[in-house]
C-alpha cells in the first residue's frame, strides 16, 4: 500500500498549508485526492517534488501490507 503520510509531515515541517500548495500552482483536487488515499500520476508527484523542494520519499512510502 502507498501511503502519503510523508508528504503531510515534510508540508508541516515547511510551514506550507494546503492552501498555499494551490497559491503555488498545485491543484488541490490532487492534494485531496493524496488525503483521501487515492492514486495520482507521477507528474503530480514530480511537481510536489519540484515545489517543495524534496525528494520522492519525503512525500510517499510504501508499505507492506502483510
Amino acid at each position: 500500500m502507498i501511503s502519503y503520510e510523508p508528504l503531510f509531515r515534510t508540508m508541516k515541517e515547511k510551514g506550507i498549508t494546503s492552501y498555499r500548495l494551490g497559491k503555488m500552482g498545485f491543484p488541490l483536487s490532487n492534494y485531496y485526492a493524496m488525503k483521501h488515499g487515492d492514486n495520482v500520476s507521477t507528474h503530480t508527484l514530480n511537481q510536489l517534488c519540484k515545489l517543495l523542494g524534496c525528494k520522492i520519499d519525503d512525500i510517499l512510502e510504501y508499505i507492506d501490507e502483510d
